[in-house]
This record gives structure tokens, sequence and C-alpha cells, in this order.
């Protein structure tokens, strides 16, 4: 792919599993990638429902997987589209990195400072008990904010989402903590944001799903 990395930071905060890795040398001129992504993926626009008024979700987003693979995300079923040569490399970039086998990727594409992801956590039954969970990034940077859902005691991580960086979530971080994407009030060009993850059967249990206006 012509991007070397070196780990930036391992957060070991209490019930968190974190790996941020920074880029070091990007043998493609920049913004590069991002324009490929931004003008090659089936970007679409979904709706939401929240106290009884439809409205379009602060960002655009494309679903790819294996044959036959499909995701459960924000009360609505996407069916995986066939991997492109491109997110194809990715994806053994993002397996080598994470040492995890990955069979797909939920794409996000964040136009400006107004486009947004609420706080929730990747904990849908299909991706199983402890999911890997790795996060690229290409584009402006964006705050990644993660908070635990009941230690109030502990402080909320911001962590810059760089060009080309890559942050690996594993464990039981999904269980504990939540993230996203806040707007900015300073104008910002586009991010495309790439999470890579394996979907497996679903597992008895209970789920909690995250509300409406989380999810925005």
């Amino acid at each position: 792919m012509g991007i070397t990395y070196r780990m930036s930071t391992n957060y070991t905060m209490p019930d968190l599993d974190v790996v941020h890795f920074r880029a070091g040398e990007i043998a493609f001129p920049e913004n590069e990638m991002l324009d490929k992504l931004s003008s090659t993926l089936q970007w679409r626009s979904e709706t939401i429902t929240m106290f009884g008024r439809t409205m379009l979700q602060p960002r655009l987003i494309a679903f790819y997987a294996d044959a036959g693979l499909s995701y459960r995300y924000s009360r609505r079923t996407f069916t995986g589209l066939p991997w492109t040569p491109l997110l194809g490399a990715l994806r053994t970039l993002a397996e080598q990195t994470s040492q995890s086998p990955l069979n797909s990727v939920l794409a996000n594409l964040y136009r400006n400072q107004n486009d947004s992801m609420g706080m929730h956590a990747d904990d849908e039954p299909e991706l199983g008990r402890n999911p890997v969970i790795v996060s690229m990034s290409f584009g402006a940077t964006r705050r990644f904010v993660m908070k635990h859902r009941t230690r109030k005691d502990l402080p909320a991580l911001e962590l810059p989402l760089e060009d080309s960086s890559i942050l690996v979530m594993r464990g039981t971080t999904q269980h504990f903590w939540v993230h996203g994407i806040k707007k900015e009030t300073r104008p910002m060009g586009p991010r495309v944001n790439l999470t890579f993850r394996r979907i497996i059967e679903p597992l008895s249990g209970t789920h909690q799903e995250v509300s409406p206006a989380e999810m925005l």
C-alpha cells in the first residue's frame, strides 16, 4: 500500500484495549487515498427517525463485505457490496496491523465539520463477544471521543485521528466504552473512515441497542 506505520499509543485504561498507529512514510501524494475512496465507493444517504421526525444522518455511508454477509446497524440491515480492489488491499493492511481476520467494512464519509457520529458501541451480536474493530482514517483530522459507559470517575479520551492513521479496538472495549465523532466549529475538509470488522454467527444473549438520538 505504500504506507509504513509506527505504534503511537497503547491505551490501557480500565476495560479499554486500544492501540493507535500513526503513519510514517506514505508513498503516494497527499489526499490521493481520500480522493479515490470518495469518488469510487457507492455512498448512500440514510434517514433516521427521532421523536416522530425523519431526518438525514449527518454523514454518508457504504458497506462492503464477503459474499452473503449483512450487518444490522442503526436499526437497518445492510447487505455487503462486493469488495473493490482498493478496499481489498486496505483490508489486507488492516488484517496485518491487527493480526485478526476481517470480512467486512463500514465506510463513513464526513463531508465537512458539520458531519458527525453520535456516541455508540460496536456491540452488535453478529460481531461476536469481544470484536476487533480496525478504524482507518483518510483526510481531515477529526476528534475521536471515547467515554466509559458507567465509570464517571474516568476521564473521556479525545484522540486526534490523522490522515492514514489506524486505530485498533479489541478485548472488552465495546462492552464498557462508547465512541463517536463530534461536530467541529471551525471549517474542515472531508474525511473517509473505514471500520473493518469480522461478522460471525449471532450469539445468544442480550444486546444493548443504541437509541436513534445516540446515532446522530
